[in-house]
């Protein structure tokens, strides 16, 4: 993808941020407000990475579990739609690797999966991927489930509150690779070179 198809990706997603954050009465203006980007990753269960009781759905409504991330590898990416930042680059990022990928784009999926379902409904989060790639799932669902789904992943998720009301969240930045078993291959992190991304997710396809 050239850099200003990329460009106007990233405006985009960070359009429909601002148009969310204005119907929710939340301003997203000063950059103190802003949430950095995490890289903690707590410990998760050993066996397939993510693995747990967990009942979630994707944009479209259809019901989805732990299987979801298994039988194919897979970029697994925790944000939410009110991102100010790090969720539009990232997604963006992700268009552009699948369109370096080539004929190796057909072999990896795609996932965001949402950390804040009290306002990432199916038909949010299927509006907001579907500005960047058809090949990128939304996911969500109950509060309580993607509760269980954060914590199986070992992906820190802290909400944090705004002067003047609302809030965002603080979340992981790194995005997961994860192999067609369902085991941690890498990871990608954030604003990572482009080059070196593509690489990681080229071996991914050939050994995953």
């Amino acid at each position: 993808m050239a850099n200003s198809t990329l460009g106007t990706v990233r405006v985009v997603l960070w359009t429909l941020v601002v148009v969310a954050a204005a119907g929710a009465g939340v301003l997203l203006y000063s950059t103190q407000m802003r949430p950095g980007p995490s890289t903690q990753l707590a410990a998760a269960p050993e066996g397939q990475y993510g693995a747990g009781d967990y009942q979630l759905v994707d944009h479209t409504g259809a019901a989805v579990d732990q299987s979801v991330f298994t039988g194919k590898p897979s970029m697994v990416f925790f944000g939410f739609t009110h991102c100010p930042d790090v969720c539009p680059t990232t997604l963006a990022d992700m268009q552009h690797w699948y369109a370096e990928l080539g004929d190796d784009a057909d072999g990896v999926n795609a996932f965001f999966v949402s950390v804040d379902p009290e306002r990432d409904t199916p038909e949010v989060l299927g509006e907001y991927v579907g500005w960047v790639s058809e090949r990128i799932t939304g996911i969500t669902g109950a509060p309580e489930e993607i509760g269980k789904a954060v914590k199986a992943w070992g992906v820190f998720a802290e909400k944090a509150p705004l002067e003047g009301g609302g809030y965002n969240v603080n979340h992981t930045a790194s995005v997961f690779l994860i192999d067609s078993a369902g085991q941690l291959f890498g990871t990608i992190a954030y604003e990572e070179s482009a080059e070196t991304a593509v690489g990681k997710l080229r071996r991914l396809v050939s050994e995953g």
